[in-house]
């Protein structure tokens, strides 16, 4: 039987372009410390900036015992490039799992990593274990209505673990990372594509969708007006979503779309406004920790999975528990 706690798992140290830590590396970090036994956490930081002291001593306290500076010769936000970064590193660090953040540009580079090294790939877990010198890995399929169990079998493991699955803890022995450069040499096919414009996105001053631990989401009922939606995301500190009918109606951007064609979200409080809860948008959202419903429809599907429901029009009943948080919070 194989023994994986003496092989040191690789993380991915997905970052801002200020060198800030993305919120979800933090769970990623976590689990890879309770994975790697005494053969340590490796992680691997894209070298567009330098991680800060600050960024170090947080890697450290949480368990992170190296950091490798990937430096390559072509544009490591390319899923070819980066994949073959990370097979490069896993291959030097002797590492049998790579954790990265489940994101539409990481689940590509978990792609491309698989295609380079032959690794078995578990996309959206949400828990991971060993069990018999395997990794399994849980994740909920068919629009959350399966749970299931993923055993890979292959040498190496990659897995991209959704936000809001694993609390974060710190060591009981806080350490101070190495930190080394690696450097690679991408192949002619990793190549082929070039980024000719990068665009960055507004600031909304709203955490990301992807990892956001509150998610207010406006559907067709909203009737292209976000405002409400947006006020109670604000009240609540959480992101804004939508539904595919808003997004296809230019309501709000593509990126805001939540469901099996959009972004997989499992905050700790979903607020669906105007939502009616079709299955491929449950898709996405199912896994969440709370689920609150307001819709003028008493028969909308999404109240058959919702903890807690208000029937009656989300242009009322949200500015009112906006106005209810605010006063709470001013008095808190």
């Amino acid at each position: 039987m194989t023994d994986l706690t003496a092989a040191p798992v690789l993380v991915l140290l997905d970052h801002t372009a200020d060198g800030a830590l993305r919120t979800p590396v933090r769970e990623i970090v976590t689990l890879a410390a309770g994975l790697s036994g005494g053969a340590g956490v490796h992680g691997a930081w894209p070298a567009d900036t330098e991680p800060s002291p600050d960024v170090l001593a947080e890697l450290g306290a949480l368990g992170v015992t190296h950091v490798h500076r990937v430096v390559a010769d072509a544009d490591l936000h390319l899923s070819a490039v980066l994949g073959e970064a990370l097979a490069s590193l896993a291959d030097a660090t002797g590492a049998r799992l790579v954790l990265l953040v489940s994101s539409f540009e990481n689940k590509e580079a978990a792609a491309r990593l698989a295609v380079t090294t032959g690794a078995g790939v578990v996309t959206d877990a949400d828990g991971l274990v060993v069990e018999d010198g395997r990794y399994v890995a849980s994740k909920t399929v068919f629009a959350g209505t399966w749970n299931t169990r993923c055993a890979v079998t292959a040498p190496l493991a990659v897995v991209t673990v959704k936000a809001n699955s694993v609390t974060v803890e710190q060591v009981a022995a806080p350490v101070t990372p190495t930190v080394a450069e690696h450097t690679v040499t991408a192949s002619a096919g990793a190549r082929r594509v070039t980024v000719v414009e990068r665009t960055e996105r507004p600031a909304s001053g709203r955490p990301d969708l992807g990892s956001a631990h509150v998610v207010v989401v406006g559907g067709r009922g909203t009737e292209g007006d976000f405002s409400p939606v947006e006020d109670l995301a604000d009240a609540l500190g959480g992101a804004v979503g939508a539904t595919r009918v808003a997004t296809d109606e230019g309501w709000i951007g593509h990126d805001a779309q939540i469901g099996q064609t959009g972004v997989t979200v499992s905050p700790r409080l979903y607020v669906g406004a105007g939502v009616s809860g079709a299955v491929h948008h449950r898709g996405g959202m199912q896994a969440s920790g709370t689920i609150v419903a307001v819709n003028s429809d008493a028969d909308a599907p999404i109240f058959e999975i919702a903890d807690f429901g208000v029937v009656g029009d989300l242009f009322t009943v949200l500015p009112q528990a906006a106005a209810e948080l605010r006063r709470l919070q001013s008095e808190g």
